[in-house]
């Protein structure tokens, strides 16, 4: 089969490689549709620790049942199209007995740890996949994974608010996918924070309410214009850099909560005596439940959130090419899909 192999930072080889062969609870997965995250473009560069070359990346895919180990082939049917979750827990150590299997101490994601989607096969565990309706596009359904990410983090953000004003810095694909579902979860108001003009408009257009450029204007100046004496009770950091997280902590109405979810740098400095006194929440989210990602799918096979508008869809042979040019930033969408299917889907 061919697959896209990162190889060394900043190198991407389209190339044959031998097809992988499920375990007995294993599914052989043709894929059809394959997103790029923003952790694989860290990955890409060497930025990521946890990505070793050489990798076929791809976490956010579906695709089509195209073979079943022994012990897996009672639970699904061949030609069954799915959506994989990629996010693989231990089912025993404390996290996972207490329900958290993103705090897994032995966690694995496809596409890490394990071969992923960048190719045309891909195997994964029986367990991982939900069954998709055949009337919902590929393209859609590779939003699962993205999208519940920042649905659990905006629902952690805003629980305990009522039609809360959210800030979100970030207008990638997550900080969309937040956007989006900070609105379904009942805000009053989204506004939008990024440095990339194009990226506003697409979020204008796709679930913000206001879009603010940093370098042309203040943030806090026009938040305290648009929202008055009922401020900012929520703010999601989809970006995490110093400059937007301390931006973040100024926004804040007292008692507001600030989440984390964008995994730019590490070390930061933040008003901790500030943080303190305001009895601001400071939380970080890192993937999802196994309830999350379900209700994900759900909302994607229902059509409360589409890849309508805000995506970019190109050949996986080109893959390369495709990180190269989100490096570059020569990407005006707010997100890349990638087509395995070779021209099969449509």
């Amino acid at each position: 089969m061919k697959a896209l192999i990162w190889t060394a930072p900043n190198e991407m080889e389209w190339t044959e490689v031998e097809p992988p062969r499920p375990g007995e609870d294993e599914l052989l997965i043709r894929v059809e549709a394959v997103g790029i995250c923003g952790s694989e473009i860290e990955g890409y560069l060497g930025h990521n620790s946890l990505r070793v070359p050489p990798l076929i990346m791809g976490h956010e895919f579906c695709g089509i049942v195209e073979g079943t180990g022994s012990k897996a082939d009672e639970f699904i049917d061949m030609g069954a199209r799915v959506v994989v979750n990629p996010l693989l827990a231990c089912g025993r150590c404390r996290s996972c007995t207490k329900g958290s299997p993103q705090l897994c101490v032995n966690r694995q994601i496809i596409g890490i740890h394990r071969p992923g989607a960048y190719g045309e096969l891909v195997t994964v565990p029986v367990s991982s996949v939900i069954r998709l309706p055949d009337s919902i596009s590929p393209y859609r359904a590779a939003l699962a994974e993205p999208l519940a990410c920042s649905l659990r983090a905006v629902r952690r953000a805003m629980e305990g608010y009522v039609f809360p004003n959210v800030v979100i810095f970030g207008a990638g694909g997550i900080g969309l996918l937040c956007a989006k579902s900070a609105k379904l979860l009942g805000a009053e108001s989204v506004l939008m924070v990024d440095t990339n003009s194009r990226r506003l408009e697409i979020a204008m257009a796709n679930g913000a309410d206001m879009v603010i450029n940093p370098l042309e204007r203040s943030v806090e100046q026009a938040a305290a214009e648009m929202y008055g004496d009922k401020g900012v009770d929520v703010v999601v950091d989809a970006a995490g850099f110093q400059p937007t997280r301390s931006a973040a902590a100024a926004l804040l109405n007292p008692g507001g909560t600030l989440m984390n979810i964008g995994l730019g740098i590490d070390a930061t400095s933040l008003p901790v005596n500030h943080l303190i006194r305001s009895e601001i929440n400071v939380l970080g989210s890192f993937c999802y439940t196994r309830q999350d990602f379900a209700e994900a799918v759900e909302l994607l096979v229902r059509g409360a959130v589409t890849e309508e508008g805000w995506t970019e869809v190109r050949p996986l042979a080109s893959g390369g090419q495709a990180f190269a040019d989100l490096v570059a930033g020569q990407v005006h969408h707010g997100k890349i899909l990638l087509d395995a299917s070779g021209g099969r889907i449509g």
